[in-house]
């Protein structure tokens, strides 16, 4: 490091920035703006901004607008208010360099609202955005326009079109590997990339601005380019090829590293890998401090310090001499540099991505240079684009059937669950650690370590049980962590929210390590609570999920619906259990057990909600009771199984025909949850069932208001977390 002061300082800044948010500065998390103007906008219904247009994206319903240097007008004032994302109400033609003033109502960017889920808050803090506009209309707009930015757009949208006519059905993979355009790829293609653990090639990176940069350098100094003008002319090209492909993390990151290499080659002066990775990192904090918490900023440059660093070292201690041995190597170290961190972010990392990388790496080139040469190829002749693309088409295609055998090999992915920041740090000081015991010579003892490692780094313990109502918008998921291991979901659907499976309930199961579930139990049929078992099981057929279900658990109903068979069949094609309970019926866990209270026998089904599944945990002196959508009706009729509880989950999201007097004054909840939208047609909850509840001494607590709520017990005593405070 002493030769390395570029590293010093860049380590110095990643701490003051950590202590920063330690004492609540908002430079990483949080609203940076001051609080009178946050007061403001959330008190205000509509009001007018103006700033200079970045980017413009087509959405699936709309055209969104991303501004720079935005103002906020109030009155005469104009106030800076970073930037912001506006969704326009109506087609317009925006130009890139524009200045529009837009007129609508001003939100604050979402965060996350359950453990695992993607925190947008986070990812749009990136890029200075903290607020955004829906509906938005534009009152004016500037006839100047940035030529050479708009000029750059249209290539990129030129390029798209090309890449899209040409490659067919890869079209949405070339577009994300070239142009960094992910919005194009289908659901199924991220999730088995991911799966195979080579989701990376999907990203701009240094192997596309090596590719690019370096290719460009070298055909300018064959066509007689000196050192200085043919690095200056690269320099300007990769820049603005970082600016096409959105200005991503690791875009960046590569961009400044090649400006450094292009710099010292001009210069005279030799390149050094960590000084120049550590230069832009510098830049990117500088920049937006809330890089410093980006898991792609994280990986981008644990993964250099991998390849850059402590590959070369490892490979000459372990005199590996072999390309294959040395690309092996370093596929392991990577994994294992950057494992803290995407167990951090996402509770899972592949098993299969160390060997498959060992295929993938070598030949992601093949399907970007035939992509890139398709470009300018496919401006003049279509059709030969197409053959100029083939190459690329037939690697995807291998690519496509390895993931699909990933899919069907068990354990290929290892859900161990979110780490804490305490057990990252004790990883890395044991890999440390077993660094120079490999410099030692105890090449033994170092293995033996770095197993440990990995294995404590996914280590949770489990004491007592914990029920977490997920936040998942007008509808019901709740997650049951047993004493003795086992883990149960009861219902989980929304109304208002799509692929819930995808963004809510599977990304919080990896988040807490659950890669097994011992059953899933249906309340009842309703959309709003079966949405996402739906999606659920279908993604566990088609192998695209490592979440294995081991039972399907339904209301034993005399007459069965549409929905109720659909659930059957789609456990049936996946091997899961399908089980049907009623009234009287006891499962057992080793610490706990569930009783059932409801359907009653001969329930027919015809009414869903009345004739839904209530159940009854019990550990300890500890009683839950989950009631589905249930009204007042089938609540009197339990009364004589009732008992005093401590954890109720509130039937029918809190709906003033639920949760009547009599029960209440039986059941008598210490925490009550409710779990529901904040914006809804069904005036959820009740104004009336919210005070009797508190009436009745409970504990009341929305998943609208503060997200995800999770209660914990010992079988004695209770402690309620919630997700937002």
């Amino acid at each position: 490091m002493k030769r390395r002061p570029v590293c010093l300082v860049c380590l110095f800044l990643m701490l003051c920035l950590y202590v920063t948010d330690l004492v609540g500065i908002s430079m990483i998390n949080g609203n940076p703006l001051p609080v009178s103007v946050q007061k403001y906008i959330s008190e205000h219904p509509k009001l007018t901004v103006s700033g200079e247009v970045q980017e413009c994206q087509a959405e699936e319903y709309s055209l969104s607008v991303y501004l720079k240097q935005v103002c906020l007008t109030v009155g005469s004032e104009q106030i800076p208010i970073e930037n912001i994302k506006v969704y326009l109400n109506k087609e317009e033609q925006i130009r890139i360099g524009m200045f529009l003033r837009v007129c609508g109502k001003l939100e604050e960017i979402p965060g996350s609202r359950n453990p695992g889920e993607f925190d947008s808050k986070q990812y749009y803090a990136c890029r200075k955005i903290y607020y955004q506009m829906k509906d938005g209309e534009v009152c004016d707009k500037s006839t100047g326009y940035s030529y050479f930015g708009q000029f750059l757009q249209e290539i990129r949208q030129k390029a798209e079109t090309i890449l899209d006519e040409a490659a067919g059905a890869y079209a949405g993979i070339f577009q994300a590997m070239i142009l960094g355009e992910r919005g194009n790829l289908d659901a199924e293609t991220k999730m088995q990339y991911q799966m195979a653990g080579i989701m990376h090639i999907l990203a701009i990176s240094g192997l596309h601005i090596s590719f690019v940069g370096m290719g460009f350098f070298r055909l300018l100094k064959k066509a007689g380019a000196g050192n200085g003008v043919a690095g200056a002319v690269s320099a300007f090209l990769i820049y603005a090829y970082g600016i096409v492909t959105g200005g991503s993390v690791s875009a960046m990151r590569a961009v400044g590293m090649f400006l450094v290499l292009v710099g010292a080659g001009i210069a005279g002066r030799s390149y050094d890998l960590l000084s120049a990775m550590a230069l832009s990192a510098i830049v990117l904090l500088l920049d937006a401090p809330a890089y410093l918490y980006n898991v792609s900023f994280l990986l981008s440059f644990g993964a250099v310090i991998g390849i850059g660093a402590l590959t070369p070292e490892i490979c000459s201690l372990l005199n590996l001499k072999k390309r294959t041995a040395k690309s092996l190597a370093g596929s392991v170290i990577v994994w294992l540099i950057t494992l803290p961190i995407a167990l951090h972010a996402y509770g899972e990392v592949s098993l299969a991505g160390v060997i498959l990388n060992l295929l993938v790496l070598p030949t992601s080139g093949i399907v970007l240079a035939s992509g890139i040469f398709a470009l300018p190829v496919g401006i003049f002749v279509i059709e030969i684009a197409k053959r100029v693309v083939f190459p690329g088409k037939c690697v995807l295609f291998l690519y496509e059937k390895l993931c699909e055998v990933v899919g069907w090999i068990p354990h290929s992915t290892w859900i161990a669950g979110s780490p804490q920041l305490w057990q990252c740090a004790v990883y890395y000081v044991m890999l440390g650690v077993a660094f120079t015991g490999v410099k030692w010579g105890k090449k033994a003892a170092s293995v033996a370590l770095v197993i440990f490692a990995v294995v404590f780094l996914g280590y949770h313990s489990r004491n007592g049980l914990a029920i977490t109502c997920l936040d998942i918008g007008q509808g019901d998921c709740c997650v049951l962590k047993m004493p003795g291991g086992e883990n149960f979901l009861i219902d989980g659907g929304s109304s208002n929210k799509k692929n819930t499976a995808v963004y809510q309930i599977l990304p919080y199961l990896k988040n807490q390590g659950i890669a097994i579930l011992d059953g899933i139990f249906v309340s009842h049929t309703d959309q709003d609570h079966i949405s996402g078992i739906e999606e659920l099981l279908e993604l566990c057929a088609q192998k695209l999920t490592t979440v294995r279900v081991k039972n399907l658990i339904l209301p034993d109903w005399d007459t069965t619906g549409g929905e109720y068979e659909k659930l059957k069949m789609l456990a049936e094609q996946t091997g899961i259990r399908v089980q049907t309970v009623r009234e009287g019926n006891l499962l057992k866990t080793k610490e706990a057990q569930i009783e059932i209270l409801a359907p009653e026998n001969g329930a027919d089904g015809s009414d869903t909600n009345e004739d839904g599944m209530v159940m009854k945990v019990h550990f300890g002196k500890f009683r839950g009771l989950f009631t589905g959508d249930i009204g007042a009706e089938t609540e009197k009729k339990l009364l004589d199984s009732m008992e005093d509880v401590d954890f109720l989950k509130v039937a029918h999201h809190g709906s003033k025909y639920s949760t009547c007097q009599g029960f209440l004054d039986v059941v008598s909840p210490e925490i009550a949850v409710i779990s529901c939208s904040a914006k809804n047609t069904y005036g959820h909850p009740s104004a009336d069932t919210i005070k009797k509840l508190e009436d009745c001494g409970a504990q009341v607590e929305y998943t609208m208001k503060n997200g995800a709520i999770t209660v914990r017990t010992d079988g004695e005593g209770i402690w309620l977390d919630r997700f937002i405070d």
